[in-house]
């Protein structure tokens, strides 16, 4: 067994390509090998700004022999038949056929022996058509060459078993040697394995693992900052990102000057964060310290001086920028931005940004009704308000900071806390991990937004489908469902959707309205599976009517997220039990007579109430008095949203509904009898469906 080490050296590779780049090399290169029949273990890459190292253990020297049988035609088949079987199997003669048998007759058959290639061959092969066709985001050629790579490629180092495979590509020869750092090491050098390859890299100034990069630079940060008394503001994308833009990681401390410190923190950290790569630091009270780590790729002899003082001249630079349009922003209100906003195309089929803000503003002042603390004045205008920062040079400059200078804005126009609050955290959660809003009014202008997002593009039938979702009209559902969830309110979507379908003006907005719910029932499904619960019964629950104030007379299929949520669990916790499992086999076994006796009835057949004097078995007795029992708590349970007391009403039918179907014959010969048993059977059902359409539950 041998070890391949492969290395392609090249000019820097942007930092964001590099870990795809690894995971490309290491698929294409194992999935070459295990078509040619060669397959090793613990293949990895490895990545620095200057090279691609993939390694593979244990390659077998050799490709395996392969045998092949092919099928000819029958034994004494016409000339030509076996010609041209000859010239496919690569035979001189029929002679160098043999014959076997089955039950059709004899027949020839070619067997060919193909010795297993030597590896080495293979991966000469394989490894200059890997590089030929590597999937680079962007490539370039260079000099009079055909290759294109992502950056020059200077040399190929190839190693088997300790020994070169030889191969060119585009006039690169393969090897044996490579190259350390590009300032702090000497000429090439030679290795003979990874072990040796790690090794000297390491002493010419390079660290090949991209996780030890990381490493060092974070625990370096974190000694520096801390020497300071400070800590290290945490930022695992850039961590990564600065890793990929060095191979010998030095953390330096830079200051801030004092005068920048006034401008919001936030706008300096992104820019430190988006121009420079510079990690910021924070104080005890977790506010933005005057200092900042930048990470040099050499060691400097002077420990760093100049990089440092360097750094902080540009630095200086980008922060008087910034505090230019702080400072030039500021000189006009949001409000006074408000006119500005009709210039920006929200998308072309549903307006400006500014009709958009409107609309938020509108559907803000109805939801703070649902809301508790927040105040429909201010929700209106906190809606309207906040997209208006789009129009100023700092979210021009930085659109990560969108939203969140909107709130500074407001401060300094003096709207107060509260609107700026909302203002801010408008846009949130922004991802599964990001919190939902913590102000009252911070939560109904969040949900006017994505509401009126998916309005919008439901209206225009921009829908997500199985692989795009350009607008990220998902993730503004899962918002809305989080934010209603976590924050424990009360919304009758149904209601709330079917009004703000006035402001698109589209004909049979009830339709897509309700197709748009149905989209918020696919994400609860996926937020209750990602709780833990079963998603089968939110389908159960999900068309059920709502017992909520918001309900419109004439819909059934009220979407109220909390009370579905609070069924769903009541059901789960129900199902789970002895009583809940027993029952629902009871219920279905009822609803497939049902089904099989309302084929020959008709539909609804047997809605009506049984008939007390047509019961001939206690057991039927006992079941009409026991659903009409537990129908009655079941509905009041309901009614008062006691889910679990509803679905312990229904545990007390286990008992009776087993023993109707253990004694009673429901298909009895009495065609009165046989009608009264299933008037019972549906009042089971119906009975059951007071809490939960229990068709719908798996099992």
């Amino acid at each position: 067994m041998s070890e391949l080490l492969l290395e392609l050296f090249s000019e820097e590779i942007p930092a964001r390509m590099q870990k795809r780049a690894g995971e490309d090399l290491v698929r294409l290169v194992t999935d070459a090998l295990k078509q040619a029949g060669v397959e090793g273990k613990n293949a990895r890459a490895y990545t620095t700004p200057r090279r691609l190292a993939l390694v593979i253990d244990d390659l077998p020297e050799k490709t395996p022999d392969v045998k092949e049988e092919r099928k000819g035609p029958k034994v004494g088949a016409p000339e030509r038949a076996i010609e041209g079987f000859l010239r496919a199997a690569g035979l001189s003669s029929i002679d160098e056929a043999t014959v076997q048998e089955d039950k059709k007759g004899a027949f020839y058959v070619a067997v060919t022996e193909k010795k297993g290639r030597a590896t080495a061959d293979v991966i000469a092969e394989i490894v200059p058509a890997t590089i030929r066709a590597f999937p680079w985001p962007k490539s370039m050629r260079w000099g009079r060459g055909t290759l294109r790579w992502v950056r020059p490629l200077h040399s190929i180092l190839c190693i088997l078993g300790g020994e070169v495979v030889p191969f060119e590509v585009d006039g690169i020869k393969s090897g044996n040697t490579t190259r350390g750092h590009r300032f702090m090491s000497g000429a090439e050098f030679a290795v003979k394995d990874y072990t040796d390859y790690d090794m000297k890299l390491f002493e010419a100034k390079v660290v090949l693992d991209p996780e030890k990069r990381a490493n060092f630079i974070h625990e370096g940060a974190k000694a520096l900052a801390s020497a300071e008394g400070l800590t290290l503001k945490e930022d695992d994308a850039l961590l990564h990102e600065v890793a990929g833009l060095v191979e010998w990681p030095v953390p330096l401390m830079g200051a801030i000057d004092d005068e920048f410190m006034s401008v919001p923190q936030e706008v300096l950290t992104s820019t430190m964060r988006a121009n420079q790569k510079y990690f910021a630091c924070l104080d005890g009270r977790g506010n933005l310290a005057p200092r900042f780590i930048v990470v040099a790729n050499l060691e400097a002899e002077d420990g760093g001086k100049a990089i440092v003082n360097g750094n902080e001249r540009v630095l200086r630079a980008r922060f008087a920028d910034a505090r230019f349009l702080w400072d030039q922003d500021r000189k006009h209100t949001l409000t006074s931005r408000l006119p500005k906003l009709k210039e920006v195309v929200f998308h072309a089929k549903l307006g400006t940004v500014h009709d958009k803000a409107m609309r938020i503003g509108k559907l803000a002042r109805e939801l703070a009704a649902f809301v508790p603390g927040a105040d429909a004045e201010k929700a209106q205008l906190a809606g309207e308000l906040a997209k208006a920062d789009l129009t100023t040079g700092m979210v021009g400059e930085f659109p990560e900071l969108q939203g969140l200078m909107g709130a500074y804005y407001a401060r300094n126009d003096g709207l107060g806390d509260d609107i700026a609050d909302a203002i801010a955290e408008h846009y949130s959660p922004v991802g599964p991990t990001d919190d939902v809003p913590a102000s009252a009014l911070g939560k109904v202008v969040a949900l006017a937004d994505k509401i009126d997002t998916l309005a919008g593009f439901w209206s225009i039938d921009e829908k997500p489908t199985g692989s795009k979702d350009p607008y990220a009209l998902r993730r503004a559902a899962l918002g809305i469902i989080r934010i209603v969830l976590e924050g424990n309110l009360r919304i009758d979507l149904t209601k709330v959707l079917i009004e703000h379908g006035d402001l698109f003006k589209q004909r049979d907005w009830a339709i897509t309205a309700f197709d748009l719910l149905d989209f918020f029932g696919d994400r609860l499904k996926v937020r209750l599976r990602d709780m833990g619960n079963r998603f089968d019964l939110v389908d159960a629950v999900f068309l059920m009517g709502s017992t909520a104030d918001t309900q419109i007379p004439g819909m059934r299929n009220s979407r109220d997220l909390q009370q579905i949520v609070k069924r769903v669990e009541a059901l789960s916790d129900f199902l789970s039990t002895e009583d809940g499992a027993n029952l629902l086999a009871g219920y279905k076994r009822a609803t497939n007579i049902l089904r099989i006796e309302e084929k020959k009835d008709g539909e609804g057949a047997f809605d009506a109430a049984p008939d007390a004097s047509l019961f001939a078995q206690d057991e039927e007795k006992a079941l009409g008095d026991a659903i009409a029992t537990a129908t009655k708590e079941a509905k009041a349970a309901v009614a008062r949203e006691d889910f679990a007391a509803a679905m312990s009403a229904l545990a007390s039918l286990r008992a009776p509904v087993d023993a109707f179907f253990d004694k009673v014959t429901v298909n009895a010969d009495d065609a009165d009898v046989r009608a009264n048993r299933l008037k019972l059977l549906a009042q089971i059902r119906a009975g059951l469906h007071e809490v939960a359409d229990f068709s719908k539950v798996e099992g």
